[in-house]
C-alpha cells in the first residue's frame, strides 16, 4: 500500500487481531504491531505513524 508516498505494509500474525506493519521513510524502516479486530483500523494506524515521521523530519529540516 502507499499513503503520501511511502510504501507500506500490514499483514496478520498468527496472534488473533494483532497486526505487524512496516514501512521505509528513506534509509530507515519503521516496524511495529498493533491490536485491533478490524483490518482498517489496522492500516489507518500505519498511515497516521507515516504521517507523524513526515512531520517530524520537515520540522528537522525546517
Amino acid at each position: 500500500m502507499n499513503h503520501r508516498g511511502v510504501e507500506f505494509t500490514v499483514a496478520k500474525t498468527a496472534v488473533p487481531d494483532v497486526w505487524q506493519w512496516q514501512f521505509r521513510i528513506g534509509e530507515q524502516i519503521k516496524t511495529g504491531r498493533t491490536e485491533t479486530k478490524i483490518d482498517l483500523l489496522a492500516i489507518r494506524r500505519v498511515q497516521l505513524r507515516i504521517d507523524r515521521e513526515l512531520k517530524a523530519i520537515e520540522r528537522k529540516t525546517a
